[in-house]
């Protein structure tokens, strides 16, 4: 099944929200399965990402200005060789939401528990809006 998901961080200047297409299971039917399903293609894609081998690494003037929107503007060269462990990423991902970094909106709704029947048809669009601290420190 498709569906869409909106990505958006309150932390940055300007709003971005992003419309990210995922195919997940036929049978999602809990927050925590689609959590999982997102989370494993994401490990897939970085696992799968190839070491920056550019001699002169470059950005052309339009990727310094599409970046400089988020405000961050760099290479996205990955310098290391490891591996993201799945089943940490996915651990790391619940707690988050337990530790409610993140909401998760169905439509209008937000879903609140993980387990609770989630019922998605084709082409839903969901948002993930992560929370961040605005000052100070954590402690």
């Amino acid at each position: 099944m498709k569906v869409c998901i909106n990505m958006k961080s309150p932390a940055r200047r300007r709003p971005v929200l992003q419309q990210i297409p995922y195919t997940i299971p036929d049978n999602t039917s809990s927050l925590r399965q689609l959590i999982e399903a997102i989370v494993l293609q994401e490990v897939e894609a970085y696992n799968s990402r190839e070491l920056e081998n550019m001699l002169i690494p470059f950005l052309t003037a339009e990727e310094i200005v599409d970046q400089s929107v988020a405000d961050k503007v760099d290479f996205g060269r990955q310098y290391s060789d490891k591996k993201a462990d799945p089943d940490k990423a996915l651990q790391t991902a619940i707690q988050d939401f337990d530790d409610r970094l993140f909401r998760v909106l169905a439509g209008e709704e937000e879903i609140t528990s993980m387990d609770a029947p989630l019922n998605l048809s084709e082409d839903d669009t969901l948002t993930f809006i992560r929370l961040t601290f605005l000052a100070g420190r954590l402690w």
